[in-house]
């Protein structure tokens, strides 16, 4: 035992004690300044960790940016507030609508080929599908269906079915469909979708407030995600801090401008108390209101058009507003909305509306890319609402609205507003080639052109091919 130790072990019994509990902690008030924490390296500069390498996503599925539902939630919540308070956002959510939905679709029914559909029976199958349209307003629930599944990245149709087998169409909210308390142990039911055990992408049932709808009652359309995903990504989802800061820039810049612009003059005195410069501040004013709430006074002078100022010995009179310069800030907001539409997939015109460095002709061309990305989303849709007429169709002829082969006879085409700039000469001189070597019917030409068939037809006093 040192002295030291033997001294105060003499002296006081709990000396000892003390002195090795100091050491203890000298000991690991080392060891924390050198410590380093290995999982700092897994995070984020906001925070949020890293997805560990090689962990698999739910059901397999590559790249999901989600987990559970409130995962989903929150990610759905951020993207509806873009949706509702972010300028470009909802431009970009309108752009998506008038391209893909426009003036609306078009649905012909027809014969199937091969099959003795009578032409009474397609004039039925016709008044069915024209009837849902109507009572549904189908051209406004497409812009919703666009918009849904844009901003929630799915949407949810539920078909309700009247006796007389009529139709319905009704949406369900997204934070609806959700596993109930007795099912969360289920992996097949997971995210509110009943699913076959071994494929996921057999739909079996929803479960919606907590109750059971089957799969033949609901048409599920998500979007951004892989097929074995259960629920859709919105839209702006990887560019919602882009939009977040393109607002906040653009409204920085405007509150920059604004305070710069306010103030007219700065004079600036090189001597004198504050007494002296109050009272010339006085002298020199053309008006002055005092606050009754604070008692103090603001003074105000008039500078008229082509006012010269007269400067005393020793004051420096300076413009905020000469200054400004806002180009520079412009450039950032321009980078920040080209990597936004960089992945809508549209021209940078069509999100932030200034077509001063585009040109729409040269941009809506067959080969673009906005061209051959708004038609694959139109056919997509387009498959989806066709699923739906045959919905409709089975409906009526369960009920005996329609022949019992109406659904096998009689076949429904779909036709989308062009998206190309259009040459009406040269589309004229293409359908007539095509009229006259048998490869399209008038009704299809008519359809394509925006015009109603049978109607045109009538009002030629029924003659047409």
């Amino acid at each position: 035992m040192d002295p030291e130790s033997r001294t105060c072990a003499e002296t006081e019994p709990d000396c000892r004690l003390g002195r090795l509990e100091r050491r203890l902690l000298e000991a690991f008030d080392d060891l924390w300044d050198d410590f380093v924490d290995p999982a700092d390296a897994l995070y984020d500069a906001d925070g949020r960790r890293w997805s560990p390498v090689g962990a698999s996503a739910p059901l397999g599925a590559a790249g999901v940016a989600f987990t559970t539902e409130q995962q989903l939630h929150e990610i759905r919540m951020q993207c509806r507030a873009l949706a509702v308070g972010n300028e470009f956002a909802i431009n970009g959510h309108e752009n998506r609508i008038s391209y893909i939905v426009g003036s609306g679709h078009s649905y012909r029914a027809t014969a199937r080929p091969g099959q003795a559909a009578s032409p009474e029976l397609v004039r039925d199958v016709q008044e069915v599908l024209d009837r849902f349209l109507e009572q549904n307003q189908w051209h406004r629930r497409q812009q919703e269906i666009v918009r849904r599944r844009d901003r929630d990245g799915e949407a949810f149709l539920r078909f309700f079915v009247a006796p007389d087998g009529t139709v319905r169409v009704r949406f369900v909210e997204p934070d609806q469909v959700s596993t109930p308390p007795d099912r969360v142990d289920d992996p097949a039911a997971g995210f509110g979708i009943q699913t076959d055990r071994d494929d996921v992408e057999t739909v079996h049932g929803y479960y919606v407030d907590g109750q059971w709808v089957d799969a033949a009652s609901i048409q599920h359309r998500k979007g951004n995600v892989d097929a074995n995903v259960k629920r859709g990504l919105p839209l702006f989802y990887p560019v919602r801090k882009n939009l977040r800061r393109a607002e906040k820039l653009l409204r920085n810049m405007s509150v920059v401008a604004e305070i710069q612009s306010a103030i007219a003059i700065i004079r600036k005195h090189a001597a004198g108390t504050r007494g002296t410069i109050e009272q010339f501040v006085a002298n020199q004013a053309d008006a002055a209101v005092t606050n009754r709430a604070t008692g103090r006074t603001s003074h105000f002078r008039r500078y008229a058009p082509g006012t010269i100022v007269d400067a005393f010995a020793g004051t420096d009179y300076q413009f905020p507003a000469a200054g400004l310069d806002a180009g520079r800030y412009v450039t950032v907001l321009q980078a920040e909305l080209r990597a936004i539409a960089s992945r809508l997939v549209m021209p940078e015109f069509m999100l932030t509306s200034d077509a001063s460095n585009a040109n729409y002709a040269s941009t809506m061309v067959a080969e673009g890319p906005a061209v051959k990305m708004f038609q694959r989303l139109q056919r997509d849709m387009i498959e989806q609402d066709l699923e739906v007429m045959r919905r409709v169709i089975a409906a009526a002829a369960q009920s005996g609205r329609l022949a019992a082969d109406a659904r096998t006879a009689v076949a429904i085409e779909a036709v989308a507003p062009t998206l190309a700039v259009r040459d009406r000469l040269k589309e004229a001189q293409a359908d007539q080639i095509l009229l006259r070597n048998r490869a399209m019917s008038a009704q299809t030409m008519a359809l394509r052109h925006g015009l109603d068939p049978d109607r045109e037809r009538e009002l030629m006093g029924g003659s047409g091919t």
